[in-house]
């Protein structure tokens, strides 16, 4: 019996000693895995902390470029506000003229606008009650320097201000708002050159 119990004793020995080599062996693989999950944790965490700097810096452009669109686009508005601020002052001031002054102003507008052909010029029922002494003979003589002959209508036009031609049933707007607004773009931009050149 003895015997067996030396067997046992050593299949015991051998058994432990090669468990203990079995865990040591255990130990520093896993020693080992935890080392390179360590090292591959941190490898994500640099590349995390990249992206998200990338991120971050690329958030902070798209927000100062976002402000500085919305700022251009104020000063635009502004500047427009002020350019048609401008102009319609400007049309205020046409109609606010002295009457001798606005009707001077009305016979150089004839003076571009006539046609050489017989017709007639309509004014506003106002202009008509206000207008000179003597200026139908004034109509005349600038309509026949153009080679025309223009007749003044008795009728009043329900218009503001200015006149309106009519040759042969063809009419030429010319009253202060048409021609005003005709030409509000190129005003505009020589607003625009006076004032931000």
């Amino acid at each position: 019996m003895a015997g067996i119990d030396k067997m046992t004793r050593q299949i015991l020995e051998e058994a432990k000693a090669a468990a203990q080599a079995k865990i040591t062996e255990a130990s520093a693989k896993a020693e080992e895995i935890i080392n390179e999950a360590n090292e591959e944790a941190a490898r994500i965490s640099e590349s995390i902390s990249r992206k998200s700097e990338t991120e971050v810096a690329n958030y902070k452009e798209r927000v100062l470029s976002s402000i500085d669109l919305q700022k251009r686009t104020k000063i635009l508005f502004a500047k427009q506000e002020l350019i048609s601020e401008i102009l319609d002052k400007s049309y205020a001031s046409l109609t606010e003229m002295e009457a001798d002054k606005y009707f001077d102003m009305l016979l150089r507008l004839l003076e571009k606008y006539a046609l050489p052909q017989k017709g007639e010029i309509y004014f506003s029922f106002t202009d008509l009650k206000r207008m000179p002494n003597g200026y139908e003979a004034k109509i005349k003589k600038v309509s026949e320097s153009r080679g025309g002959s223009l007749t003044v209508s008795e009728t009043g036009r329900n218009i503001e201000n200015g006149f309106v031609l009519a040759y042969g049933g063809i009419e030429e707007n010319c009253t202060l708002r048409a021609l005003f607004d005709g030409k509000r773009e190129k005003l505009s931009d020589k607003v625009r050159e006076l004032l931000f050149a």
